[in-house]
C-alpha cells in the first residue's frame, strides 16, 4: 500500500499593516499565481537562511514599495491547502516609510478588521482576522467583596473604551446576580464578557466566553460550547496544552512583580517573549501590568495585556 507523502511546509512572512484609524491593508493575489483574485494580507515566502523579519521587510518593499520601520512579531499560524502547508509568521506593522502601491499587479484595499468588504478571502486569513479582532486589553474584575462599587468602576471603564471584562469573583455570595449585571453593562457597550471556571454560570448569564485554569484545562476532553475559550498558563507545557485544546487565547503570568504575590519568580519580558514565540494562539501578558505597558507587551509578541487592579482605580 502506498503512503501519501506529507505536504511540504512553506514558511511565509505576513505583514498586517494597520493605520491609526484601525483599518488594515489587504492585497489581491495577481493573475498567474495560485488562488488568483483572492484577498490576503501582503507578504511572501521566507527564503532559505532568511529570518522572518528580513523576509517581511524584503517582501513589503518588493510588493508595496515601502520600508518597514515599526513591526513586532505576532502569531504563527499553520494552514493546510490541498498540496501544501503554509506557516504564516505574522507581524503587526504600525510604521513604514512610503505609501503602499501595487508593484505586482495586485489590487490594494484598506478595510475595517471587524467587517472587511472583500470576497473571497484566502482561507488562512479568516483565522488571522479572528485573532486580530480580539481586544488588546482585558480587565479582570477586582471587587474586594464590594460588587456594587466595582460595577460602577466597570461602567466608567466601558465608557472609556474597555472592550473585554473577565469575571473572576467566585467567592462573592451573590455571584450570579453580580455576573448578570456585569454582562448587561458590558453588552450594552458592545464589549465581551468571559467568566472564570464555571461553565454553568457562564451559560446562565449569557457570557461570551469561559476562562479555564491550567488545572481545569488539563481535565477537559472536549471544548466547551462557547464562542471564546481561554486558559491561564505559566509555562511552555501549559501553553502547549492550550494550543492543542484549541483555545482562542491564553493569559501568561506572572510577567512582572505583583502586589498579590510579592517575591514570586517572574518571567520578565524576555522570558515571556521566549515562551510565546511561534505560538498559534494569541497570548496576553498578566502580572504587574498597567495600561502604559501595552506597547511594550506587543513589541514582545503579545496580543495585549490583562489587568487586575490598574484598570479600576
Amino acid at each position: 500500500m502506498s503512503s501519501i507523502p506529507p505536504r511540504p511546509t512553506v514558511p511565509v512572512a505576513v505583514g498586517i499593516l494597520c493605520r491609526p484609524d484601525g483599518t488594515l491593508l489587504f492585497a489581491s493575489r495577481p493573475a498567474g499565481k495560485p488562488w488568483a483574485g483572492y484577498w490576503e494580507f501582503p507578504g511572501g515566502k521566507i527564503e532559505t537562511g532568511e529570518s522572518p523579519r528580513h523576509a517581511l521587510e524584503r517582501e513589503l518593499e518588493e510588493e508595496l514599495g515601502i520600508r518597514v520601520v515599526d513591526a513586532s512579531p505576532w502569531i504563527v499560524l499553520r494552514h493546510d491547502y490541498q498540496h501544501t502547508r503554509v506557516e504564516l509568521h505574522c507581524f503587526r506593522v504600525h510604521g513604514w516609510q512610503g505609501e503602499p502601491q501595487s508593484r505586482e499587479g495586485q489590487q490594494l484595499s484598506w478595510q475595517s478588521p471587524l467587517a472587511p468588504a472583500l470576497e473571497p478571502l484566502l482561507p488562512a486569513n479568516h483565522r488571522l482576522l479572528r485573532a486580530w479582532q480580539l481586544p488588546s486589553l482585558i480587565g479582570i474584575s477586582h471587587t474586594e467583596g464590594r460588587g456594587d462599587d466595582f460595577l460602577a468602576a466597570l461602567e466608567r471603564a466601558l465608557q472609556r473604551g474597555l472592550k473585554w471584562v473577565h469575571i473572576r469573583e467566585n467567592q462573592l455570595p451573590d455571584i450570579e446576580d453580580f455576573a448578570r449585571e456585569a454582562v448587561r453593562l458590558t453588552h450594552r457597550h458592545h464589549a465581551l464578557v468571559s467568566v472564570n471556571g464555571d461553565a454553568a454560570l457562564a451559560h446562565r448569564v449569557q457570557a461570551d466566553g469561559l476562562h479555564l485554569s491550567a488545572t481545569a484545562l488539563a481535565n477537559f476532553d472536549t471544548r466547551p460550547d462557547f464562542p471564546l475559550i481561554g486558559a491561564s498558563c505559566h509555562d511552555a507545557a501549559e501553553l502547549d496544552r492550550a494550543e492543542q485544546f484549541g483555545c482562542d487565547y491564553a493569559l501568561l503570568s506572572p510577567v512582572l512583580p505583583t502586589a498579590s504575590h510579592p517575591g514570586a519568580t517572574t518571567l520578565g519580558w524576555h522570558g515571556f517573549a521566549t515562551l510565546i514565540a511561534g505560538r498559534s494562539l494569541p497570548v496576553y501578558a498578566l502580572g504587574g501590568m498597567e495600561p502604559g505597558l501595552l506597547a511594550t507587551a506587543q513589541q514582545h509578541g503579545a496580543q495585549g495585556i490583562a489587568l487586575l487592579r490598574g484598570l479600576w482605580q
